[in-house]
């Protein structure tokens, strides 16, 4: 009677009372008793044989096979496995590096948006509307720089703000909005300098202009006679007699040499642009230029070719200040 004593073990007296569970006996056959709870009054023994059991173990399987049906052929492939889960990883870098990609551009605008902070923001505007101005007025823009740079208008907050402008376009990879407003820089920059320099810088700096890169003969023309009309004469007969005075008769009125602050000697304008040139050859002798072939290398060579041109002018108009005859 196992089965009998198998109950009589397992639910205790109290519970077998109430139960009154059947206790079946099969000579030669073994049982697996599964005791489920009814209610609070009472337990159910089930019993199973191995038949039972392997068939419910294979429609457990059949089921869970049917879940794959319709799935390609591909998705049993070990190899085909492998293959997905190294795109999925190089998919998974591709968005992270995205991700940091378009972190760093948010910190770079919000560096840009920061930058004029610590101005007062009456000014920043002023500057904001002065910069479109240069913008909106296309081939008209020297004439308004100019004009600018008279009313004593043009400041390094101006330059930020262009600067600024330049920056987002580069970041919004906008080519030709870069180039135009890399030149307007430059040339607002220029009129600053040229404003804040000594006679000399100035008088140098419109000399340079005089050029039209092509004839350089009329360029020295029109050099010496530009220097010979901002130089002071330095003859003896010039000092001795002065413009006024009859040498022949001597009288004659005289009349006091100009006050004025930009008045430049020769020698004021060798000795500058000779210090001038010696910085200059000093920075360009302690850089090289790049010797590859990509764009960045290729841009670096052509402006150290415009460099070299510009000092052999500068070399130029020197040695034609020191020998200049009147």
């Amino acid at each position: 009677m196992t089965a009998s004593l198998l109950a009589a073990n397992v639910i205790p007296s109290s519970i077998r009372s109430r139960c009154l569970l059947p206790v079946l006996s099969f000579p030669g056959r073994k049982f697996q008793f599964q005791l489920h709870l009814l209610s609070p009054s009472g337990l159910r023994v089930q019993a199973s044989s191995p038949r039972a059991a392997r068939k419910r173990t294979e429609e457990s399987t059949s089921d869970e096979l049917d879940k794959f049906k319709g799935l390609p052929k591909e998705f049993f492939d070990d190899e085909w496995q492998a293959r997905q889960r190294e795109k999925a990883r190089e998919w998974q870098a591709y968005r992270q590096k995205e991700e940091e990609e378009e972190k760093r551009k948010e910190d770079e605008y919000f560096e840009v948006g920061t930058r004029l902070k610590g101005f007062p923001e009456e000014e920043v505007r002023k500057a904001r509307k002065l910069v479109s101005s240069f913008i909106r007025a296309e081939e008209e823009v020297e004439a308004k720089i100019e004009e600018s740079a008279e009313n004593g208008e043009l400041t390094e907050l101006v330059l930020m703000v262009i600067w600024n402008r330049l920056d987002l376009a580069r970041h919004d990879d906008e080519k030709d909005v870069i180039r135009s407003l890399d030149l307007l820089y430059r040339r607002v920059e220029r009129e600053i300098l040229k404003r804040e320099a000594t006679p000399s810088m100035r008088l140098l700096d419109e000399l340079l202009n005089l050029h039209d890169g092509h004839d350089s003969e009329s360029w020295l023309k029109k050099c010496r006679k530009r220097m010979i009309d901002a130089f002071p004469r330095e003859d003896p007969f010039s000092i001795l007699a002065p413009d006024g005075f009859d040498i022949n008769s001597h009288e004659g009125r005289i009349k006091l040499p100009p006050e004025d602050d930009d008045l430049l000697l020769r020698v004021d304008f060798v000795r500058e642009v000779d210090a001038l040139l010696r910085e200059v050859k000093a920075e360009q002798s302690s850089s090289s230029a790049p010797q590859g072939l990509d764009p960045e290398s290729v841009a670096s060579r052509l402006k150290v070719q415009e460099k070299q041109q510009a000092i052999h002018q500068v070399e130029t108009l020197l040695e034609l200040a020191m020998t200049l005859k009147w």
